[in-house]
């Protein structure tokens, strides 16, 4: 298949909607709709023999009839003509993204149709995503062909993260939770049956792609393994990949391909693929959503030594318990930073790790016991399980943290379990940078995400 530059799928100057319509509730209507409140700059192409214009923009019977140079086109109609219209547009357009399902995932003549679309990309070098998906949502250049409308699926904001998925779903569901989170989106893109452009064509692009930071996958199965480790490589050498593999078992095998047709392969053969190419797998939905939010405001840690700080003794003990099961080191107070808080810390305060503060803490000696903390070389990240009822705590403790991580340069996550007293500080933290979860086990697990990435770019071999 062409290696032709996926660029135009990204910043296209021109998009084409073929099986474009004025119908409330066709997915044709609600992409264009997508486009156009996506803030999407370019040119708008309708195609549809059935109209002269729609929704105020002229409509073309076919995309040769474009006068104008076509950089994609997003295909919405059903799987049989779909191959034919493709065929027609090769030498106008650049790049396709085929919404349509029907194909390999269905039947036999649903593969045929799937392999009718393989064999113009192999003859014509034109670069396909899908069919079976959704394409590509853009915070940069505004492109939006996910067809489900805004009232239902809010879009998040920019920011550093970009998505690969071969599942619709999934990539809309993190989507909408990234936006209800308020988390920065660089590119989310769903690839679905994967007849030309993958996982590997994605992080080709995204690893010189300066609107992402953070990349996170998700995988049914991989087309070529040799390649995508070259290509996760190069990736990994420049920022965070997570990974969320599924299908590992036979039931979610099966279900991979009924799916998307995928064929997953030996899990064992993944895991080493990961391994090998630097990324990071994490072992679900959660944790994907807690290492993404965590990556997306703080930097990875150096190492897997966790201090721990609370003004709760229980809550500390329940987060090292957690964080020892996800082979975080919890080691005891070195003497000398004990020392060092004694002249300042009443007797009842524990000086150990996990450190409790109880409930005569002060934002003040929150931060002196974090900065103390941190500011030698026993500890490469702290968790903080601030519960927010002791009286000398005051929004100003959000700051604090966020002033001594950054002195120290380890980064800092923070449990803050409760009811509507603790949820509206979340934005403080957010604005802040400092992640914050609302269980001892999803702080844990995001703090989980930054040791393993850190560790990973420590020991990954020089890619040249």
């Amino acid at each position: 298949m062409s290696k032709n530059p996926i660029d135009f799928l990204f910043n296209p100057a021109s998009v084409a909607v073929v099986g474009a319509s004025p119908e409330a509730g066709k997915l044709s209507g609600i992409i264009m709709e997508s486009i156009k409140k996506g803030g999407f700059k370019g040119s708008i192409f309708p195609v549809n023999p059935k109209y002269d214009s729609i929704n105020g923009l002229k409509c073309y019977p076919a995309i040769s009839a474009i006068e104008s140079e076509v950089h994609l086109a997003v295909f919405a109609v059903p799987a049989r003509p779909a191959v034919g219209l493709l065929k027609e547009a090769v030498g106008k357009i650049k790049c396709a993204i085929i919404i349509s399902g029907g194909f390999g995932e269905i039947n036999e003549a649903g593969k045929s149709f799937e392999k009718d679309l393989k064999d113009i990309v192999r003859r014509f070098g034109i670069r396909v995503v899908g069919p079976n998906c959704l394409g590509v949502f853009d915070t940069s250049s505004g492109l939006d062909t996910f067809f489900i409308p805004h009232e239902r699926l809010k879009r998040p904001p920019k920011g550093p993260l970009s998505i690969i998925s071969q599942s619709g779903s999934f990539a809309v569901t993190a989507m909408d939770e990234m936006a209800r989170e308020g988390i920065g989106v660089a590119r989310i893109v769903s690839y679905g049956n994967r007849v030309d452009v993958n996982e590997s064509d994605c992080l080709e692009f995204l690893a010189d792609d300066p609107a992402t930071g953070v990349v996170a996958l998700y995988l049914e199965s991989i087309e070529d393994g040799r390649r995508f480790i070259e290509a996760a490589k190069r990736c990994t050498a420049k920022k965070p990949v997570l990974a969320v593999k599924v299908g590992k078992m036979d039931a979610g095998a099966s279900a991979a391909l009924s799916h998307t047709g995928a064929m997953t392969g030996r899990y064992e053969v993944y895991r080493a693929a990961f391994k090998k190419s630097g990324v990071t797998e994490v072992s679900g939905y959660e944790e994907l959503i807690e290492g993404c939010r965590a990556l997306s405001l703080q930097r990875p840690s150096r190492g897997n030594r966790v201090m721990i700080i609370t003004d709760g003794g229980g809550m500390g003990v329940n987060i090292a318990d957690a964080a020892s099961a996800a082979g975080l080191v919890v080691q005891p107070l070195d003497e000398s930073i004990r020392e060092e808080l004694s002249g300042s810390f009443p007797p009842f305060f524990v000086a150990s790790n996990p450190m409790d503060l109880t409930g005569s803490v002060t934002d003040e000696l929150y931060a002196e016991a974090l900065e103390k903390a941190m500011s030698k070389d026993f500890y490469d990240l702290a968790i903080v399980a601030a519960l927010w009822g002791p009286p000398g705590l005051t929004d100003g403790l959000v700051q604090l943290l966020s002033e001594k991580s950054a002195m120290s340069g380890k980064p800092v996550v923070v449990c803050s379990p409760g009811g509507s007293f603790a949820r509206e500080r979340d934005a403080l933290f957010k604005k802040w940078g400092i992640p914050v979860y609302t269980t001892p086990e999803a702080t844990v697990r995001a703090a989980s995400v930054l040791t393993r990435i850190g560790s990973t770019r420590e020991t990954q071999p020089d890619n040249g």
